[in-house]
């Protein structure tokens, strides 16, 4: 994937001011500024400083050494009077001050405060020699001396050499000049003569200062002006547009771009001190003008510009270009040589007129439309080809969408559409181009993009943020996205072939469950053909009488009396045999075909309803998409009617996802199934988009559990226990029953009794049985709870060989009935209970348990952790290895290698 023209917010030359003035001169070293250019200059201004603490030091340090070889006496006592005192304390200050200034990158200093510091350090010290020259009396020496107004001019003179570059220090410096003056001349003439000099030397280092911040801020400007130059020509040869070129004055190639080197297959330094003319010829039955009429080779002998020339590469490939190109003369208006462009027009000339023709962008959305997003397949995989780089599609179907246009209108589905489309932009960003190609299709072309990793981020992102509701028109719209990924490989993928591979992606991610991503697999052609075949099969399956409904009781928990039947649908295939539900119910919806087959259920279940006994209900499921039919009330109204069953016995299941679409509508068909006097049951509470607020306003009669809360809820483990008993006091709180599904085991039964639970539904009292069971099981007075005690681990039952070291030596072991927690071993060496032991699965590796029990030759053990049975699995190559690497990836690591 090429990268973003604008990856990084560089600063331009326009944010760099050029001239400063005179204050901004004064105040430039001591304010701070967010400027990063201005920051580096400051930086680069501090650096100059980075010594004065030492050359005054060493003034210091000379000073004092003088003072006690040429002294005649010193003094050694704490007094204000002692030379020695002021002449150590500056000494100190100096030494702080040069290990700030070494020290200051480390300490990440910055140029402002610095310079603030600086300052302060040269008041300081100015005071302390002041103090150093008057405390020094002229007879205390070995031969008499001027000692004052020498101390006073070593400190003047240092002081303007360090503060020269600085006007804040050369400001500082004249006041600490004036001060010396004052207390150390004793004549006003040299005061005013020493102040006048100091000003001078201010406006001096202002005039100084405010070249050298010209100067700076100059190059500043052509260092970003040179940076974004050279920005904007990674990024036009990263693009794969075209390519620079430069001759020097013999015509030989002096730089390259890598693409016209990819054309003759060869690095670019082997192309370079090659005559241009070599390896291009003039193609002259294209070009019309005058121009173009003339060789390349006249061009560059006679030294004249020339642009869009369309030239051809001097080999097999049948590619053409069209050359800009001028030349270069120098100051003294000698030829140095060419400089050019090249671009790609193999295809544009091949497509120029077709792509005139098409729209190219679609009408609702603002997005690149069907047409469009194929010439961006296709040049993506043309410069897929050149650049060595893979090309990723992605295709987009949005879930739910045809509830939302059926029940609210086109108008809120185009505007759905339109912000679905500015969310689609918003996560593809600069990775690749987005399309729609129709209806709710939408496709995104990734050029350059074959890493896993981040394709499926983008994949997962790009569901999450369409899956997040919307607010139209007062309507609070809620879908989701599927996705398909294929991945095309330089030089062999076609875009039909790439299409069909997304497209069949995208009907494996909807077969998961929607809401999903899916990568393409090789095996997903023969899936989507026997897909085909399973849906014509289908249309056909009520005519054929294929289609039957079973009945799986619903017991009340605390009596176990029978209190009704769910129906469940189930397909017999003359061929096929019988049909998972899970695999044709999502294709009925898919092909528009659950709304005749829910008729049909719910005709077929209240038929053998009106045989049972009165007291028994009927539980029949309706799909969001018979929820959302606006006559869905008038259906079961007439089938009520036709069938003489009270409305109170048939309870409809519905799910939390009719609830994706929160309007007026939603209400309304709530209210005319409870006006009905049916009953209403929330299905499969807990998995999808469980809110309280769809229990406060739908007036539902039952809550059922989904059975992913109820296996192995007897379990210490999980936590299924602490959630089924928060429903159930909801469920209470709120006066609804309660139904848990997926009831197996005699310890999972007690539980959910203990827990409050109104009706249990599961295999522990029936699996869904046809009509005449049920029948019998209707008339019966109760039902008996037939199970496990309890869910066993799932085993291993192949035999394993393991060495173990007991009492010392290393012997085999041979484990059988490996489950999560622990696994029955043999062995001919006797083991002790309680025994701690370490067993090295071969081919798996090391494990860790203790010995619970132990007989003759076997013992069980119990895994310090949980094992993971995976790990058992014989060790398979994974098929289709092309589409987790592409091969174009393999091979480009073999040519490394290689060179």
């Amino acid at each position: 994937m090429r990268r973003s023209r604008f990856a990084k917010t560089t600063e331009t030359a326009d944010t760099v001011r050029e001239r400063a003035s005179i204050r901004e001169t004064l105040w430039f070293d001591i304010h701070s500024t967010e400027n990063s250019g201005e920051a580096s200059l400051a930086e680069w201004r501090v650096a100059g400083l980075d010594h004065i603490a030492l050359l005054m030091g060493f003034t210091h340090i000379l000073m004092t050494v003088g003072y006690v070889l040429l002294s005649s006496t010193l003094q050694f006592c704490f007094c204000f009077d002692n030379p020695l005192i002021p002449s150590t304390l500056v000494i100190a200050l100096d030494a702080v001050a040069a290990a700030a200034l070494i020290m200051r990158k480390r300490w990440d200093i910055a140029a402002h405060t610095m310079i603030r510091a600086l300052c302060l350090y040269l008041l300081l010290a100015g005071i302390l020699w002041t103090w150093f020259g008057q405390t020094v009396e002229d007879n205390a020496f070995l031969m008499p001396i001027f000692a004052s107004q020498i101390v006073m001019c070593a400190g003047i003179g240092i002081g303007a050499i360090v503060s020269i570059s600085c006007p804040p220090l050369a400001i500082v410096n004249t006041i600490v000049s004036a001060l010396a003056a004052i207390v150390l001349a004793g004549s006003s003439l040299v005061v005013v003569g020493v102040e006048t000099i100091s000003l001078v030397l201010v406006g001096y280092s202002v005039a100084g200062t405010r070249k050298i911040i010209a100067t700076g801020r100059e190059r500043l400007k052509l260092d970003a002006l040179a940076h974004k130059a050279l920005r904007f020509i990674d990024e036009f040869e990263n693009s794969g547009r075209g390519w620079f070129w430069e001759t020097n004055a013999q015509g030989t190639l002096s730089y390259v771009s890598r693409q016209l080197a990819d054309d003759f297959e060869c690095e670019p330094d082997d192309l370079l001190g090659r005559q241009f003319t070599d390896l291009m010829s003039v193609d002259s039955k294209v070009a019309d003008s005058v121009e173009e009429r003339k060789t390349l080779g006249f061009h560059l002998s006679a030294r004249f510009p020339f642009s869009d020339v369309v030239v051809r590469p001097a080999s097999e490939q049948d590619v053409h270009w069209m050359l800009s190109g001028n030349p270069i003369f120098d100051d003294r208006g000698r030829f140095l040589g060419f400089r050019g462009i090249g671009t790609d027009l193999t295809e544009q000339r091949k497509s120029e007129r077709e792509i005139s023709r098409l729209a190219r962008s679609d009408s609702l959305t603002g997005l690149p439309n069907r047409a469009m997003m194929r010439q961006t397949l296709d040049e993506a995989l043309r410069n897929a080809t050149h650049r060595q780089k893979g090309c990723a599609l992605f295709m987009i179907d949005l879930d739910r969408f045809k509830n939302v246009n059926d029940t609210l209108g086109h108008p809120v589905g185009d505007a759905l559409l339109r912000e679905v489309a500015e969310r689609l932009k918003s996560v593809m960003g600069n990775h690749g181009q987005i399309g729609r190609l129709g209806g709710d299709e939408f496709q995104a072309v990734l050029p350059g993009a074959v890493d896993f990793g981040l394709l499926e981020s983008l994949a997962r992102t790009l569901i999450e943020q369409v899956s997040r509701p919307y607010v139209i028109e007062g309507n609070k719209v809620t879908i989701g996205a599927s996705v398909g990924i294929a991945i095309g490989d330089p030089g062999r993928a076609s875009a039909d072939a790439l299409v069909r591979n997304a497209d069949l992606a995208l009907y494996a991610a909807k077969d998961a469950g929607r809401g999903k991503h899916c990568l393409y697999q090789p095996a997903m052609h023969s899936e989507a053909a026997e897909r085909q075949v399973l849906e014509n099969d289908l249309r056909q399956a009520i005519e054929r009488d294929e289609l039957a409904v079973h009945y799986q009781p619903v017991v009340h928990a605390a009596g176990e009396e029978v209190s009704g039947f769910e129906a469940l649908v189930r397909w017999y295939h003359p061929s096929r045999g019988a049909i998972p539900p899970d695999k044709f119910i999502p294709l009925a919806e898919e092909a528009g075909l659950i709304s005749s087959i829910g008729e049909w259920v719910l005709r077929t279940a209240l038929e053998e309803a009106a045989r049972w006994p009165d007291h028994v209900r009927i539980a029949v499921n309706l799909s969001p998409l018979q929820f959302n039919d606006p006559n869905i009330a008038n259906v079961i109204r007439a089938n009520l009617n036709e069938t003489g069953v009270r409305a109170s016995r048939l309870e409809l299941e519905i799910t939390e996802s009719v609830f994706l679409v929160d309007n007026d509508a939603t209400d309304e068909t709530f209210a005319k199934l409870k006006a009905l006097g049916v009953r209403l049951a929330l299905d499969d509470f807990g998995t999808g988009y469980s809110s309280l607020g769809y229990l406060k306003k739908a007036p539902f009669d039952k809550i059922k559990i989904d059975q992913s809360f109820v296996r192995g809820a007897a379990s210490s483990t999980n936590r299924n226990a602490a959630i089924i008993r928060a429903i159930v006091t909801l469920a209470e709180t709120l006066g609804m029953d309660t139904c848990a599904e997926g009831v197996e085991t005699h310890d999972d039964l007690e539980l959910i009794r203990q827990l409050g639970v109104s009706m249990v539904q599961g295999y522990i009292f029936g699996q869904p049985s046809p009509a005449e069971t049920a029948r019998q099981l209707a008339n019966s007075v109760a039902l008996e709870a037939e199970g496990f005690a309890c869910i066993r681990e799932p085993r291993h039952r192949l035999m394993r060989r393991a060495m173990a070291v007991i009492d010392g030596e290393t012997v085999e072991v041979k484990l059988r009935n490996i489950s999560a927690m622990g696994a029955l071993a043999e062995c001919e060496q006797p083991v002790a209970p309680e025994t701690e032991l370490t067993i090295d699965i071969i081919g798996v590796g090391p494990v860790h348990g203790v010995v619970r029990w132990a007989q003759a030759r076997q013992f069980g053990v119990q895994f310090d952790q949980r094992f993971d049975l995976a790990r058992l699995a014989p060790k398979k190559e994974k098929q289709g290895t092309n589409i987790l690497k592409a091969p174009y990836v393999e091979q480009l690591g073999e040519d490394r290698v290689a060179g």
